[in-house]
Parts: C-alpha cells; sequence; structure tokens
C-alpha cells in the first residue's frame, strides 16, 4: 500500500466533495466528537445544529478539527483534517449575509439539517433560538491518501 500526503488543492477537493464530517472540539481539556454535516466554499465550512453541547463547548473554546473521510474500494481511502475557529451566524446585522450564505450552501444536500435534528423553517425565523448556523474559517489543512 503506498500512502501519500494530499496537496492543500487535493484537500479542498476532497471537503468540497462531502458533506459529511466529524467535529472534535474540546473544553476544560476534555475533548468531543460529533457527526455534523457541512457545507465547504472558499476555505469555510457551514454548518447548522441546534443548542446542546457541541455548541457550548465550542463558545467557550472556538478551535475546532473537522475530518472528513473518503473511503474507496478496498484498501483506498483519502482523509482530511481541517483546523480552524468556530464563528457563530446570529440573525443580526452585520451576519445576515452569512446566514444566508450558509443556508443557501447548506440547502442545496438533502436533509442538511441533520443531525441537528429540527429542520429549520423557511428561510429561519429571526432570532429563533432553536436553530444556530455556523462557520468554521480554516486555518490549516492536510490530508493522506491510501492506494494499492
Amino acid at each position: 500500500m503506498l500512502i501519500r500526503t494530499l496537496s492543500v488543492a487535493e484537500c479542498a477537493k476532497v471537503l468540497a466533495g462531502h458533506n459529511l464530517a466529524r467535529l472534535a472540539c474540546a473544553k476544560d481539556g476534555r475533548p468531543y466528537v460529533v457527526p455534523i454535516y457541512y457545507a465547504y466554499a472558499d476555505e469555510v465550512l457551514y454548518a447548522f445544529s441546534i443548542p446542546g453541547k457541541k455548541i457550548d463547548w465550542m463558545r467557550a473554546n472556538p478551535h475546532v478539527s473537522v475530518l472528513v473521510e473518503s473511503p474507496r474500494q478496498r484498501g483506498q481511502w483519502k482523509s482530511v483534517i481541517a483546523d480552524g475557529r468556530y464563528e457563530e451566524l446570529p440573525e443580526r446585522i452585520g451576519h445576515k449575509r452569512e446566514r444566508d450564505h450558509a443556508w443557501s450552501l447548506l440547502s442545496t444536500h438533502s436533509n442538511w439539517w441533520e443531525p441537528g435534528a429540527l429542520k429549520p423553517a423557511t428561510p429561519p425565523l429571526a432570532d429563533d433560538a432553536r436553530h444556530i448556523f455556523f462557520r468554521i474559517v480554516l486555518d490549516e489543512v492536510s490530508g493522506r491518501e491510501a492506494k494499492e
């Protein structure tokens, strides 16, 4: 098996080609990993959630990592890890454009609100605390690929 490092452009292609990732965050020295659906554009991951543990933890510590895997045939795979910063996109002046952008990117995927649990109204209601749109501004990406 041959394992090689992916270029930044190849990592971006993997991120753009998928919409399911594992999000890792940490609080008080403890890690937490959870699946999220996302949309990728311009070195930013956009996602949606309802309030809960991951949002609380990312608010406390905005430094996160995301793992995206691209399984292929037996013995072949691609894996990308993206490190970045959590930024909430509240329904307020100064964030509306990015929130609407996140909505438009995410809504191109079916069932994009899962595993966020509650499908938001179309469009999401202003100041609806049940619906949290956020982005992860990427600082660094790295990836590997395995081939037989």
